[in-house]
């Protein structure tokens, strides 16, 4: 018997995927450090660590510490800023990279947003726009905890982006389906939700937070029934495409992201334990289509009914 051909294919902001399975930002470097684990190009995108106008050798160590269920992480958005990043890191990536590139980016003023956006150009295929980053002291946190401030922001760096536009969501906010809309609002393209939650960590022994910053950024396990909850949300709040993740772990994770509503996924922390959780949660969602027999990716989602 003749096996019913499978669409993996989804459209993120007029970007066609050829499977929803993405890189979270900030753990995938830029590509080629997991190139020698796993062909990256069998994979829908892959998002690069966010990029910054100069370069920012992060905060003090110590900047991980494991929890029960995850990290928390305060390593501050290290990375060689945007122009060495184009120079240097894009010409690599671009040798071994053919599938969709998307670029994080932060910034302390939205000035700063601008012009890396401007920078990027059409250089990458989609543009994520990190307004959400509690490791960093009083930089784009602000960004992302109030709708004014996100739809304004998200409102600016669509003028001068060239290509579509995703917004990442905090989850440290009063309600994750205004700040959906906000993003809408403003123009943004797809949403990415959710980034990493505020937590800390006392160092008993010598009785102060383990942290310099104090906070760090939750991430793993941990958080997932509350970042899943978050997406079921955000998809009743909005029309967007929506990249779903926070403590994916496995297929079953993400099958209950892209049932909540995500259009895709995006795995992260859990790269650290497993660096081919990437390319098995990919063949894991085809195989459970396949099985049940769902000939789209599409007809998954549960809130297609509500």
């Amino acid at each position: 018997m003749t096996q019913k051909k499978i669409n993996m294919k989804v459209d993120i902001g007029g970007v066609v995927w050829k499977n929803p399975v993405s890189t979270a930002s900030g753990v995938f470097g830029f590509g080629e450090e997991y190139s020698s684990f796993f062909d990256i190009n069998a994979l829908g995108a892959i998002c690069l660590k966010s990029l910054t106008l100069k370069k920012q050798v992060g905060n003090d160590s110590p900047r991980i510490a494991e929890t029960s269920s995850g990290i928390l992480n305060s390593i501050g958005l290290q990375n060689p800023g945007i122009d060495f990043f184009i120079k240097h890191e894009l010409p690599k990536l671009k040798k071994i990279c053919k599938t969709n590139i998307i670029a994080s980016i932060a910034g302390s003023s939205i000035e700063e947003y601008a012009i890396i956006a401007e920078m990027l150009g059409s250089n990458v295929n989609m543009i994520e726009l990190n307004i959400s980053c509690p490791n960093v002291k009083e930089e784009c946190i602000t960004f992302g905890i109030n709708s004014k401030s996100v739809e304004n922001i998200t409102k600016k760096i669509k003028k001068v982006s060239k290509v579509p536009l995703i917004v990442k969501l905090s989850p440290n906010v009063e309600n994750i389906c205004d700040i959906s809309k906000a993003a809408e609002s403003g123009g943004a393209d797809a949403l990415s939700l959710v980034n990493t939650f505020l937590g800390m960590k006392i160092d008993i022994k010598n009785q102060k937070p383990y942290f310099k910053n104090t906070f760090a950024g939750l991430s793993g396990p941990a958080i997932k029934p509350i970042a899943l909850r978050m997406v079921w949300q955000a998809r009743l709040a909005t029309k967007l495409p929506i990249i779903g993740l926070g403590g994916i772990t496995c297929t079953n994770d993400a099958l209950e992201f892209l049932m909540a509503g995500a259009n895709a996924v995006a795995i992260g922390t859990y790269g650290f334990f497993d660096p081919l959780i990437w390319p098995k949660i990919k063949d894991g969602i085809e195989k459970y289509l396949i099985e049940n027999n769902i000939n789209d990716i599409k007809n998954i989602s549960l809130t297609n009914s509500y």
